[in-house]
């Protein structure tokens, strides 16, 4: 992770947001470069306004979850930082009760809450079994939207 071009994003994100939070979390979506590029990419071209992850990870590492007003800045595949994001929702869903309309922000594949299941399943899956778990359709996800602010 590339520490000097998050702290320089930081910067001069605080130059143009005076009032913005002292705090910030920066991380990249995904678990390969690939993905974390891939997913980056969407965020910059506006198509991706929202993401998913895994709350029995959160649990499990007791990490604190995101939160309305978190400021995150988001990373390519090779840690360094490409844009600004606050979270502006968060809510815990069954992953069979994520809807349409969350996995269309998520910007990933054509869109559909098919895609999104069939991806996010297969990664849940993944994540679960390196921590001994079994995935089923009622894990709770934590489903976050986001507007970017800065890039």
């Amino acid at each position: 992770m590339s520490n000097d071009s998050i702290q320089e994003m930081w910067k001069d994100f605080k130059k143009t947001h005076p009032n913005a939070p002292t705090d910030f979390e920066a991380w990249a979506f995904g678990d390969s470069k690939e993905m974390a590029d891939e997913l980056a990419k969407l965020v910059l071209e506006g198509k991706k306004t929202a993401t998913a992850s895994n709350y029995t990870l959160y649990e499990l590492d007791k990490e604190p979850l995101p939160h309305i007003g978190l400021h995150n800045i988001i990373l390519d595949g090779d840690g360094k930082a490409v844009a600004i994001a606050e979270t502006t929702s968060v809510d815990i869903i069954p992953f069979d009760e994520v809807t349409e309309e969350h996995a269309y922000l998520e910007g990933e594949g054509d869109r559909s809450l098919e895609y999104w299941r069939t991806v996010h399943e297969d990664f849940f899956k993944k994540e679960l079994q390196e921590v001994n778990l079994d995935f089923h359709h009622k894990i709770p996800v934590v489903c976050e939207k986001f507007k970017v602010l800065y890039k």
